[in-house]
């Protein structure tokens, strides 16, 4: 369960972006700027079939003495946040969202994919239901690479971290309006998860390409409304937040930053963020 509510926010933010040209690669060396070692900033997927890391992720963990994804995954009290985090505030119910006939869609879809009604999960938000359902938009089992790294982290003895916490990451969900993220999950209900399998089978293969500029290209056209209008809270607003706390901590010691793909590249990207304040980000061939 931690692992699959863990991808609603970071899934949702790779469907946003804005256009910046880097060099390909999903791996990047952060130096310079008073630094005396380097650090490492890895665009992750969190939904995948194949999440093996590769020997150049393997040597950059080896570089490194801590792992910071967007939340510090091995907190025990992790998933009882999250848990907390998925209800609607106000007393907004699902119900009162929608049509009685989208509602009746709906209903019939979580019974027949999630095993419970509509009534059940009613005052949850929208998007973590579709969170939920990740698993059924995969022809695989589902991969994580933030499990991966934590393994390797976990191997080695080093801290896992995270660079927000769960209040502020679920926050956004109440920011991007409840009727949107209904219209979304009716839209997923009336073609029982179609369009959505192919979006994700589509977005993994440009991922694979290590192409973050084919990835934002991707990104741009993307059915989902809602994901290209909440840009700002997704990404933008987050990666400001990141860049003090990645500095002081890169400053500490070497560490490797797993976060979504989408938060390294554009304008606002982390990667372009970094290089504004005098840093040297590179990608790793």
């Amino acid at each position: 369960m931690k692992k699959i509510l863990f991808t609603a926010l970071s899934l949702f933010a790779a469907f946003a972006g804005s256009a910046q040209k880097l060099d390909t690669g999903l791996l990047w060396k952060i130096s310079g700027n008073g630094l005396t070692k380097p650090s490492y900033l890895y665009g992750t997927m969190h939904i995948t079939c194949n999440a093996t890391l590769d020997k150049n992720i393997l040597a950059a963990l080896d570089n490194t003495s801590q792992l910071y994804l967007e939340l510090d995954m091995d907190d025990p009290s992790l998933q009882t946040e999250m848990m907390g985090g998925m209800m609607m505030k106000d007393g907004v119910t699902m119900k009162s969202l929608t049509t009685p006939e989208n509602y009746a869609v709906v209903n019939k879809f979580l019974q027949e994919n999630a095993g419970m009604s509509a009534d059940m999960l009613g005052t949850f938000k929208p998007f973590m239901i579709s969170a939920l359902l990740y698993p059924k938009m995969l022809d695989c089992e589902m991969q994580s690479y933030e499990q991966e790294l934590i393994k390797v982290a976990k191997a080695q003895n080093e801290e896992i971290l995270g660079l927000e916490t769960v209040s502020e990451q679920m926050a956004v969900f109440d920011v991007i309006p409840y009727k949107e993220q209904m219209d979304e999950l009716v839209k997923s209900a009336k073609d029982n998860l179609v369009k959505d399998k192919k979006e994700i089978a589509d977005m993994i293969a440009v991922y694979n390409k290590k192409d973050l500029n084919a990835l934002l290209e991707f990104m741009d056209k993307s059915e989902n409304k809602m994901m290209a209008s909440h840009n700002d809270v997704l990404l933008v607003n987050r990666n400001k937040n990141w860049i003090p706390k990645i500095e002081a901590i890169a400053k500490a010691q070497p560490t490797f930053f797993g976060v979504g793909a989408a938060h390294l590249a554009g304008d606002d990207g982390i990667i372009k963020l970094l290089r504004k304040k005098g840093y040297k980000v590179e990608a790793v061939k």
